[in-house]
């Protein structure tokens, strides 16, 4: 048996709750993980997991093995980027996270940019707009948008995402142009509830002032797409990221409300389970991304 394996395989089983879960990231069988934790409880002549139709839940004796493993296999990791970080290709399974708006429109050329020019890497993408736990969800690096809260994380500052006020052409001639902040009061708002979740905008003039204006409207959701979708249809003023907006401004689909004003933006960080010996693969990615969110880079973006 190969130890080592086994305790991979077992600390997947915990974390994802699941044999066949955890037999998929391993490309193998369910029959072949359950095997290989009954081994383990074998060798030490314990139960490691309680088995029920819903799943596997930890024994007391199998918590306590759980903590060591994962101790085990991250300094293995560790022993195995030492020698990966002194070669100058990177290689092996990345997985990486990022956002759904964000994964589709902007990581996915760039990942694949990044195949190309790394061809003994294979590359998961794995797209939520839920908090994803990088060492739960087996997350190489995650691409995060807005402040980062205190962690013991590991975290690179790539650049940040600017947003923009857009409606549609009809909509404007319809409802009027809002001349200043205050003005959209009046108007019917679009709202990104993750971000925009309490219904205040806050936008800063050219003069440098920033208006907080409370604003509602008749449709909310938590998907940049619908709310983008929603602008171009004529329903009201949205305010979205300029990777999301840029191609419907560029076509006339969508125009720019206030220009010159200002709306906060996010930051953009590459997030990585830690800040120390960090696999070569991730290193790579990184410095790959490095420059790439530098001035108005969703023009860039838009043209791949």
């Amino acid at each position: 048996m190969d130890r080592l394996h086994a305790m991979e395989v077992f600390v997947r089983v915990v974390e994802t709750g699941s044999f066949s879960a955890a037999a998929r990231e391993f490309g193998t069988t369910q029959s072949t993980a359950t095997k290989l934790v009954a081994l383990l409880e074998s060798r030490l002549k314990t139960r490691l997991l309680n088995r029920n139709t819903r799943g596997a839940s930890l024994s007391e004796a199998g918590a306590l093995f759980y903590d060591r493993c994962k101790v085990i296999l991250r300094e293995a990791e560790e022993a195995d980027s030492i020698v990966l970080s002194r070669q100058s290709q990177a290689q092996g399974l990345l997985r990486i996270g990022s956002s759904v708006a964000f994964g589709r429109r902007v990581m996915v050329p760039l990942a694949l940019e990044f195949m190309i020019e790394h061809p003994h890497v294979q590359v998961d993408l794995s797209f939520e707009d839920r908090y994803t736990d990088l060492v739960a969800q087996g997350i190489d690096v995650a691409i995060r948008l807005g402040k980062l809260a205190d962690s013991s994380l590991g975290a690179r500052f790539l650049g940040t995402s600017a947003w923009l006020l857009v409606a549609s052409a009809d909509y404007l001639r319809k409802s009027g142009t809002p001349r200043r902040a205050e003005d959209l009061a009046s108007h019917s708002a679009l709202i990104y509830s993750s971000v925009q979740g309490n219904d205040v905008w806050r936008v800063r003039s050219p003069g440098g002032g920033t208006a907080t204006v409370r604003v509602g409207g008749r449709l909310r959701s938590n998907n940049l797409s619908a709310v983008l979708a929603a602008a171009r249809a004529g329903l009201g003023v949205a305010a979205l990221p300029w990777y999301v907006a840029f191609d419907s401004v560029s076509s006339g689909a969508v125009t720019q409300v206030l220009p010159g004003h200002d709306l906060p933006e996010q930051e953009i960080h590459a997030v990585y389970p830690s800040p120390k010996l960090v696999p070569a693969k991730v290193q790579a990615f990184i410095g790959f991304l490095s420059g790439r969110f530098d001035g108005e880079w969703w023009r860039r973006a838009s043209g791949r």
